[in-house]
This record gives C-alpha cells, sequence and structure tokens, in this order.
C-alpha cells in the first residue's frame, strides 16, 4: 500500500494533484511543517481510532487537540487510538503517513472544521516522507467525508 496506493487513488480521482516526496522525514507535525514550509496548524494530521466496534479516521489541524467529549456526543462513544499495527492493517499506511487516501479497507472519514480556516491544508501521502496540497474542501470531497466539530 503506502505511497503506491495514494499515488493510484490519486491518479483516478485527483490526476492533477501531485504527491511530493521529501528525503527527510515528515513523520510528525513539526517535522511536516518544516519540511513543506507551512505553519503546523496547517497539517492535515489523520488520526486512526476505534469506538465501540467502528474504526474510522479523523482528519485535523495539526494543532488541533482531540476533545473526547464532543467525540462522545457527535460519534456516539469514547475514542481510543488505534496500535500501530491496527493503524498499518486498517489503512495500509504507516503512522506518520496515515492520510485518507489510497485505503487498504474502506472507512468512514471525518474531517474536523480545524481544517475550515486555511485555503490550503497538507496531509500525509501514504509514508512518512511523502504529503500533498489540498484545499480542506476538495479533501473532504475526494474521499466523501463528513465535516465534524470534535476538537479543540
Amino acid at each position: 500500500m503506502t505511497v503506491e496506493s495514494v499515488r493510484a487513488f490519486l491518479s483516478s480521482h485527483a490526476p492533477d494533484i501531485e504527491i511530493l516526496e521529501s528525503s527527510g522525514s515528515t513523520a510528525t507535525v513539526e517535522l511536516a511543517a518544516i519540511g513543506h514550509g507551512v505553519q503546523p496548524a496547517q497539517i492535515a494530521k489523520t488520526l486512526s481510532l476505534r469506538i465501540k466496534d467502528r474504526t474510522l479516521l479523523i482528519v485535523a489541524s495539526g494543532t488541533a487537540r482531540l476533545n473526547n467529549r464532543k467525540i462522545k456526543d457527535v460519534l456516539g462513544g469514547k475514542p481510543r487510538m488505534l496500535t500501530a499495527d491496527e493503524v498499518v492493517s486498517a489503512t495500509g499506511h504507516p503512522v506518520g503517513g496515515v492520510c485518507p487516501f489510497g485505503l487498504a479497507t474502506p472507512l468512514p472519514v471525518y474531517c474536523d472544521v480545524s481544517l475550515k480556516a486555511f485555503d490550503e491544508v497538507v496531509p500525509a501521502a501514504g509514508s512518512t516522507h511523502s504529503a500533498l496540497r489540498i484545499s480542506p474542501a476538495r479533501m473532504a470531497e475526494l474521499v466523501e467525508a463528513e465535516w465534524v466539530d470534535v476538537c479543540d
């Protein structure tokens, strides 16, 4: 999977979007922000969660923090972060490279409203050395995400 599955997804859904590959790791919000010349809040981090028996992804601003009360109210349960092995199994992407594109298994994707503060965000692209630039609205549309308010 990894960056190749993202490349395949983009080639069929958004061929105009280019994957940016870097020699240095962009596995954390801070490293990604430095590597792509943006503020940390513009990094679109993808969080892999389990709520009750559902596995799902939440894409949020790099500086936003999950609010468990909001998540419980909006998504119906207490969230649990997946382990690194569970993340790879569910998404096909390693921790630090998780994105909502080219997933190993279909998962519900939710975009937090924290992303709407930006014209362009930078999510990972399936590896710890790849990313892309995209408007939050287009990203949500491409992955059929639902907009939610689950972060502070």
